[in-house]
């Protein structure tokens, strides 16, 4: 590709890319590691000395996300004035990134080549971390577009090693659908989906694949009060976990359903046996990774089995460490979905004490959290809701919460 003459609009998209860069924060060599680049490369393209390439700004849409309007408008006039300059083989940056990604790749050559794999992976890896905290709607459709474009890929003349990877690529953003749909209220579409990412990490052999595809299914069946098809789902996909984080988030979908089923002694051995697997394994390299599991997600976990078993003390502890965890310096939740059931958890707590305005005020703050996990959370909340009709039958925030809950289950679709 010809080498754009730099201009103001060069100079303009620089700076813009550095003021973007320095707000993440992410320092020049980060940015350059992110990205694919030299420091010195990406030092020369935020001054305006080498205006971006098609492929630079391909990198930076799958690793940052889409450009905004003004970058949009600045790196249209780049091309625009490059154009110009150097003949008609520049075009436009579409506006889907993946359509970005294809483009970038049929310029450099016809078939997928290693920077195009690296450039997916890193932008799989951040789909999967804004997971906790992004519209589940507006995730779901930006990972089903990458997908698509994967699967274009796929259909392309390539290595075997690559082959593969793009497999594994395409498995995870599949898990990742899945959780988003089945989040959502769509829980056909969600064991379709996770169905699929199964496949696709028996294809692969991806033995980490297929037991996030298992702790999907346990996820499923303990939403929808199936217990032992839980355990079952939990203790199958244990034989693919080896070693990985994964195994940690099975044994807790074990030990709660064990907890629901009453059985205390095979509930603390679960624990026990979480306990030591994640003692185990190494620090988290990015632990905002929805399928990576750390300490704080077994802190989660472990509220809602003692809470089921009636160890208040212990379930309102792991409550507010989960809360403590989930909120950032600002105040602003970076868990909303843990921390909304963390909160339900306290009500759930406050109500056995018999302090019904707490747990009114614990549940409601709960309700209004934008980013929901439908199933998950209606699974507590009926919970909390047979507790209060117990204790406070006539009372108007017992009704209330019924009525929320009515909306929330009509939500999930279960």
């Amino acid at each position: 590709m010809p080498r754009l003459t730099p201009s103001a609009a060069a100079l303009e998209l620089g700076r813009a890319l550095r003021t973007r860069r320095e707000a993440l924060p992410a320092t020049r060599p980060r940015a350059a590691e992110a990205l694919g680049y030299s420091a010195d490369r990406v030092r020369q393209v935020e001054t305006g000395r080498y205006p971006p390439g098609v492929d630079y700004m391909a990198r930076w849409v799958a690793v940052y996300g889409e450009l905004d309007q003004e970058l949009r408008g600045l790196w249209d006039r780049v091309l625009a004035e490059g154009s110009r300059a150097n003949g008609p083989e520049l075009v436009v940056l579409p506006g889907d990134p993946a359509e970005t990604m294809e483009l970038a790749a049929r310029l450099r050559s016809s078939d997928v080549d290693t920077a195009t794999i690296e450039t997916l992976t890193m932008t799989c890896e951040r789909l999967c971390a804004e997971y906790a905290a992004r519209s589940a709607l507006e995730l779901r459709r930006e990972a089903q577009g990458w997908l698509h474009y994967v699967g274009r890929l796929l259909g392309k003349r390539t290595r075997l090693d690559q082959h593969r990877d793009l497999l594994v690529i395409a498995g995870w953003l599949m898990l990742l659908i899945g959780c988003l749909e089945y989040d959502s209220g769509m829980p056909s579409a969600a064991e379709t989906t996770r169905l699929g990412a199964l496949h696709l990490g028996q294809e692969a052999d991806h033995t980490e694949i297929m037991a996030w595809a298992h702790e999907m299914a346990a996820w499923i069946a303990h939403t929808r009060h199936d217990l032992v098809a839980t355990v079952a789902a939990a203790r199958a996909g244990q034989e693919f976990a080896r070693g990985a984080s994964v195994a940690v988030q099975l044994i807790a979908h074990e030990a709660r359903a064990l907890a629901r089923m009453g059985d205390e002694r095979e509930v603390h051995a679960a624990l026990e046996r979480g306990h030591r697997v994640l003692g185990r394994l190494p620090k988290a390299s990015n632990a905002r990774n929805h399928f990576v599991v750390d300490p704080d997600k077994f802190d989660f976990y472990a509220m809602d089995v003692y809470l089921v078993g009636g160890d208040n003390t212990r379930a309102a502890g792991h409550a507010r460490e989960v809360l403590r965890a989930g909120q950032g310096p600002d105040g602003k939740d970076r868990a909303p979905m843990r921390v909304s059931e963390a909160r339900i958890a306290l009500a759930t707590v406050a109500i056995r004490q018999g302090d019904l305005e707490k747990a009114d005020h614990d549940a409601t703050t709960a309700f209004r959290a934008d980013r929901k996990c439908l199933p998950s959370l209606l699974l507590v909340a009926d919970q909390l809701g047979r507790e209060m009709r117990q204790r406070y039958p006539d009372e108007q925030q017992t009704r209330e919460f019924d009525e929320r809950l009515t909306v929330l289950r009509r939500a999930a679709n279960l």
